[in-house]
């Protein structure tokens, strides 16, 4: 089992009961933000790509935990000049990376990356015996029915926020492609520009894949099961 914690926009915590694995800690300034930078505890930090609402202040909270950094070099690079010695995991598209929780596998994110040389990324993690699939932010794209052929995932937290991202329409074509059992969306609602019916996401997805959508406000808390 593993709880899933959202702290708002694309910002969540994931814990085994071992290890903390914080994914896009975009806190200050974040408007759903229900948690202060002070108050976060994690072992690990994964980021998806350098735009001040994902990279947000993985650097401030690695140096104060001693978490390890995970993510693109550029992106690393970026986290790096603005706190020095951080520890750090550089990754790169279709590498895999063992860590004491488990492992995590970087994937295509069709995205810009916020940084020169960069690029935007996803993450198949495997914790607590599940296969959680964080897309970061992405369009819809037909490779996403091999990130799920390859494995056989549990959850899929996606975006749906449109604008920026996927939509409702192409995100439920997401899990569709991906055919993972669960799916908690994610980036909606933080500003007008990304308001979205989730409900509606959740009903249509629910009509046209196997997934569970679990709708989680900021603060709350779901146990991941597979």
């Amino acid at each position: 089992m593993v709880k899933f914690t959202y702290y708002g926009h694309a910002c969540f915590l994931l814990d085994d009961g071992q290890y903390k694995v914080l994914c896009d800690p975009f806190l200050t300034g974040n408007p759903k933000a229900v948690v202060k930078v002070e108050d976060v505890e994690a072992d690990f930090i994964l980021i998806t790509h350098a735009h001040g609402d994902h990279l947000g202040d993985a650097p401030e909270i690695a140096d104060r935990t001693g978490a390890g950094l995970v993510g693109i070099p550029e992106v690393l690079g970026v986290c790096e000049a603005r706190v020095p010695g951080l520890k750090q995991h550089p990754m790169n598209l279709g590498g895999s990376l063992t860590l004491p929780f488990g492992k995590v596998r970087m994937t295509l994110a069709q995205h810009s990356s916020g940084v020169p040389g960069g690029i935007a990324c996803g993450y198949v993690i495997y914790m607590g015996g599940l296969k959680i699939y964080f897309a970061g932010d992405t369009a819809l794209f037909s490779d996403m029915q091999l990130i799920g052929k390859k494995d056989d995932l549990d959850y899929a937290i996606l975006p749906v926020g449109d604008n920026y991202t996927m939509g409702l329409e192409d995100a439920a074509l997401a899990a569709q492609l991906l055919n993972a059992r669960h799916v908690i969306p994610v980036h909606y609602n933080t500003w007008p520009i990304i308001n979205q019916d989730v409900r509606h996401y959740k009903e249509i997805t629910e009509a046209m894949s196997r997934a569970e959508v679990h709708i989680i406000e900021p603060g709350g808390t779901w146990e991941m099961q597979a």
